[in-house]
């Protein structure tokens, strides 16, 4: 409650401090108004013992004990919060760490996880060479007899049937002998080797035409039948 002039009401501290000074001022007039002789200021000076401080006496006893009490108490709070943010701080940094150990532990048991291998994609076979060819003329015709000559194991050389088809029909492969013994006989020669049909028939070469006028056919049938008979092409050098 406010007095009248706004100032606050003495506390009791306040109220035991202007009592003590009050007394001692009192204390201070009375001697200074009645006089005393050296000797009376002697023996009052012997006579005056120093008053010790009465706490109880001035009812300061009871504020101390108070404010030590709220003393003790703010400090037990205090440590009572602080005890309580640290084990705050402690219980959330182990729950933190919790689920940090469990997420690592899921991610590696995903990645260790078996993972089924992807059949191997089979191996794709070599491509097949490019079929080789040849010109349409008598060096290709003579090229293509002699490689399938090779792989069939026939002999002969490019030279040993070269001469001897320009000597049989000078390169022409639909030539036809019409007045020899064997056209006389019904079976005249033909080609470029001029071969006879049964000839022909007897050492076609597979893989190539059975028509007798083929160059290819013509030349293989031929040389098969002088590798027979003469060992190769090469060793004829006249009718045969």
């Amino acid at each position: 409650m406010r007095s009248i002039s706004g100032y606050s009401r003495l506390t009791k501290v306040h109220k035991f401090s202007a009592a003590g000074i009050a007394a001692a001022g009192v204390a201070a007039l009375a001697l200074a108004v009645v006089p005393a002789s050296a000797e009376d200021e002697k023996q009052q000076a012997i006579a005056v013992k120093p008053v010790a401080w009465n706490a109880k006496a001035f009812g300061t006893e009871d504020l101390s004990a108070e404010l030590a009490q709220q003393s003790d108490s703010a400090t037990q709070q205090a440590r009572h919060e602080a005890e309580a943010k640290k084990k705050a701080e402690a219980e959330a940094k182990a729950k933190a760490d919790k689920e940090r150990a469990e997420k690592e532990a899921a991610s590696r048991s995903t990645a260790r996880k078996p993972v089924k291998a992807e059949p191997a994609a089979p191996k794709a076979a070599p491509a097949a060479p490019a079929p080789k060819s040849y010109a349409n003329n008598l060096d290709g015709w003579i090229r293509e007899a002699l490689d399938i000559m090779s792989a069939k194991g026939i002999p002969g050389t490019y030279d040993g049937i070269y001469r001897n088809i320009m000597r049989e029909s000078t390169g022409n492969p639909n030539a036809i002998n019409n007045w020899d013994s064997n056209a006389a006989a019904g079976i005249p020669s033909k080609g470029l080797l001029q071969v006879i049909d049964p000839t022909f028939q007897a050492y076609h070469v597979e893989g190539t035409s059975w028509d007798i006028y083929d160059p290819v056919a013509n030349i293989t049938a031929a040389c098969n039948y002088a590798a027979k008979t003469y060992g190769s092409m090469d060793n004829v050098n006249s009718a045969y």
